[in-house]
């Protein structure tokens, strides 16, 4: 049985597919791109890592996705909703366009898809788990993220009530609450804008890619098997 598991080509996604697979795990990976970490994860398991190249602000991204599910017939155990879009601005300063294309890739697209996975785990019978990638920004406020904030919000709201329309089947669902992590999304941040973020936790460090990585791999794994409806946080202690 599968993990499906998107953004899986850079950041925590890319580290996600690491751990799961160096621990024996079969990964279905959705990335837009195959940039050479990736590729090379590839080639190290080919047997059991799958890679779809798909855009998940496409409107069809979803319905490509399910069908090469469906046609080699996968069994799925675990959905990581991972991939993400960031919008940052002050809200005076909204952009509706930039705000529905985020909005498309971190709530919709990603609801739809949680709705054919659960689907596919009650085809198979599988007590799977739904694991959503949220943020830091949801309970504690950072200027300018208040458009990203929601859309990581709205999806902690949709995770915990999964766990109780869907625990009575045996299916967990649960958020990963993420602290600032050295990634892409990241990198347009001064060394100072950094400095302040990081001086707000208890660490007063970025969290690391590794220890999110182990995080989310323990959530969908049997070991967790009474964990759900949680936001989990891994942030160096800043809440």
């Amino acid at each position: 049985m599968y993990t499906l598991l998107t953004g899986c080509s850079k950041g925590l996604g890319l580290e996600i597919c690491r751990v799961l697979l160096d621990s024996g795990e079969k990964v279905l990976g959705v990335s837009r791109s195959k940039p050479a970490p990736l590729l090379e994860l590839m080639s190290a398991y080919p047997n059991r890592f799958i890679h779809i190249s798909i855009d998940l602000g496409d409107l069809d991204a979803i319905d490509k996705i399910m069908e090469l599910v469906n046609e080699s017939n996968i069994a799925l155990k675990a959905f990581v909703n991972n991939a993400a879009l960031a919008y940052d601005d002050l809200i005076t300063n909204l952009n509706r366009e930039r705000l529905e294309a985020m909005y498309q890739v971190n709530v919709i697209n990603p609801m739809v898809l949680t709705k054919a996975v659960l689907r596919n785990f009650l085809l198979h019978d599988s007590k799977g788990a739904l694991l959503n990638i949220s943020s830091i920004s949801v309970h504690t406020g950072y200027k300018g993220l208040s458009m990203y904030a929601s859309t990581k919000g709205a999806f902690e709201a949709l995770s915990k009530n999964i766990a109780r329309e869907w625990g009575e089947m045996g299916i967990r669902s649960n958020n990963l609450v993420c602290g600032f992590m050295e990634t892409d999304m990241s990198a347009s941040l001064s060394d100072e804008q950094k400095r302040r973020i990081y001086a707000r936790t208890s660490l007063k460090k970025a969290t690391t890619l590794r220890s999110a990585a182990e995080m989310a791999a323990f959530l969908i794994g049997e070991n967790a098997e009474s964990i759900t409806g949680q936001n989990i946080f891994v942030d160096s202690g800043t809440i």
